[in-house]
């Protein structure tokens, strides 16, 4: 590679060594680059269902139980993941839910864990007592309108079909509280369970309009509600594609959240979210980020990696990581895009300083094939990500630099005759007045 500028030998060797297989085949001068290669990677192969559920509470716990089980290709993992959400469905009062998860066992895990019919009629028969008591309560408070008891009245009532999954009817009695909020708090209440059932809907649009109604109220919002609200969005901006802002509103969550919202996302779910990497000093310089990467280890390294150029090294992270990402609920559809936005990201970074990057060197440091690294170039040269043509015989990719010479005297040459054009518009309408054209016009008509 030849540079612009003289870069140090051991910058360049260290950017050579990057990717090369073996310790011995790095430069003995580099000694952080070996220490770096003896560095075990974190492997993402196995996921611990227990501790990943243990992250969670409430519906979202039993979700992700489920997804993981019809996403996972481990029967293991598969079953006991459906074990998990069979024992919390037990603790809840959804039966549909239940005998869905009964199903998708299929007396795969013995007697212990068929359908158990006495529970659920039971559960059924209280569900219709305590509906019934509601509707009885709710029709007296309408009838003396105490505005405070109706609000809660509704709120109760998206509370009984939250925990029997009727989420449809639960967003209705939530958002029915609205006209009868007195405080400012009470609006915070009810756009936080609006959203919270708008997630499980899947209808993020309605998370965007709910979050934005509860900003709008600031005198009632404290800093672990502002964190909640901020994760919401982060899920919302996700969920359109919009990366840059997700990973924005993922990374202004402060600590104050802690665990207080895991019945949407884990604090671990914020690290993983921040596809941050275009997002250096927010990232690394953060503060109060550094909280949720300390608790994914793997994640702070590989963004430390990347800012590096140590890219093989950060790549190979990122592929361990893949296989739990993909079972995900919010983030597996979004996979495939952020990885290849990411690898096109690092392969621009690696030419942008060089004006010759020999093709072979950079196939090793990214741990593949000259041939398939030529290929994702022309994909970024043709979309003008990078500009620079491709030496396919001698395998160099060549930087093609504007001529900043050429098109300043250019844009003087615009200038200057776009100032003359404008000069002789103006000698024109002079004359015209002083031989009063317009006027003499005017009279013959």
């Amino acid at each position: 590679m030849d540079g612009e500028d003289d870069a140090p030998k051991s910058l360049m060797e260290e950017m050579y060594a990057n990717g090369i297989e073996g310790v011995d085949d790095a430069p003995s001068s580099s000694t952080s680059t070996t220490i770096r290669k003896n560095r075990p990677i974190i492997s993402g192969e196995q996921l611990d269902i227990e501790a990943y559920a243990a992250l969670y509470s409430g519906r979202t716990k039993i979700m992700r139980l489920i997804f993981l089980a019809d996403h996972c290709d481990n029967s293991g993992m598969q079953l006991e993941a459906l074990r998990m959400a069979y024992d919390e469905l037990k603790k809840g009062e959804n039966t549909q839910l239940f005998r869905e998860v009964v199903q998708k066992i299929d007396g795969r895990l013995g007697p212990n864990y068929s359908t158990d019919a006495t529970w659920c009629a039971k559960v059924d028969g209280k569900a219709d007592q305590r509906k019934d008591k509601l509707e009885s309560e709710l029709n007296a408070y309408r009838t003396n309108l105490i505005k405070e008891s109706i609000r809660m009245g509704y709120n109760d009532f998206g509370d009984f079909y939250y925990a029997h999954g009727a989420l449809g009817d639960a967003f209705k009695s939530y958002v029915r509280t609205r006209d009868y909020c007195t405080t400012s708090k009470h609006i915070i209440q009810m756009c936080l369970s609006a959203i919270l059932v708008s997630i499980e809907l899947g209808q993020f649009a309605h998370v965007t309009s709910y979050v934005s109604k509860a900003e709008q109220t600031p005198e009632a919002l404290d800093p672990p509600t502002i964190a909640k609200l901020r994760c919401a969005a982060g899920l919302a901006h996700l969920e359109a594609k919009k990366y840059k802002l997700a990973a924005r509103k993922f990374l202004e969550v402060g600590p104050e959240l802690g665990n207080s919202y895991s019945e949407v996302i884990a604090p671990q779910d914020i690290s993983y979210s921040s596809n941050a990497f275009t997002l250096q000093n927010k990232v690394i310089d953060n503060i109060n980020f550094r909280n949720f990467l300390e608790l994914v280890p793997e994640v702070r390294e590989l963004i430390n990696d990347f800012y590096s150029s140590h890219y093989a090294s950060c790549l190979e992270y990122l592929g361990n990581l893949k296989s739990n990402l993909m079972l995900d609920i919010h983030i597996h559809d979004h996979v495939e895009t952020l990885y290849d936005q990411i690898r096109s990201k690092a392969l621009i970074q690696y030419t942008h300083p060089f004006v010759s990057v020999d093709m072979r060197m950079m196939a090793d440091a990214f741990k593949t094939s000259v041939a398939g690294l030529e290929k994702e170039l022309e994909s970024l040269i043709t979309d003008n990500q990078i500009q620079a043509r491709i030496d396919s015989h001698n395998k160099i990719l060549y930087a093609r630099h504007a001529d900043q010479r050429n098109a300043t005297f250019q844009r003087v040459l615009q200038t200057g005759n776009e100032f003359d054009w404008d000069v002789r518009a103006m000698l024109l309408r002079a004359n015209l007045l002083k031989h009063e054209y317009n006027l003499r016009a005017s009279r013959k008509i």
